[in-house]
Parts: structure tokens; C-alpha cells; sequence
């Protein structure tokens, strides 16, 4: 039976840690960057973990 293939987009944007969260990069580091205030910039910088809502299409496109 041929095996699964993990989305090659998935795998660039979210990372697993080893208690199984799944962590991605927050929005909002792209553009405008100087009207945001630097508080706000590092804050942003962060990885954020991702939304329940979101964990089970994501596990899936990665092979999980």
C-alpha cells in the first residue's frame, strides 16, 4: 500500500514539539512594520500554538 505524503506547505508553516502541540508563526510580521510599535513587533515575533479548532485538518496534512 503506498504511504502518505505530507503536505509540502504544512510542513514548511507548522512545527511539532515534543508534548505534540503544534506551533505556528503568528500574522502580522510582513508589511506596515514601522507603524507598528516594537512592544507590539516582538510580541508578533513569537510562535504561537495552534487553535483547537484548526489541530485536526493540520495533523492530518502532516502525516500525524
Amino acid at each position: 500500500m503506498p504511504k502518505q505524503k505530507t503536505h509540502s506547505g504544512a510542513k514548511k508553516r507548522f512545527k511539532v514539539t515534543g508534548t505534540g502541540k503544534i506551533m505556528k508563526q503568528q500574522a502580522g510580521m510582513r508589511h506596515n512594520l514601522e507603524v507598528k510599535s516594537g512592544k507590539r513587533k516582538r510580541s508578533l515575533n513569537k510562535d504561537e500554538v495552534v487553535a483547537p479548532q484548526d489541530r485536526k485538518v493540520i495533523k492530518k496534512l502532516l502525516g500525524i
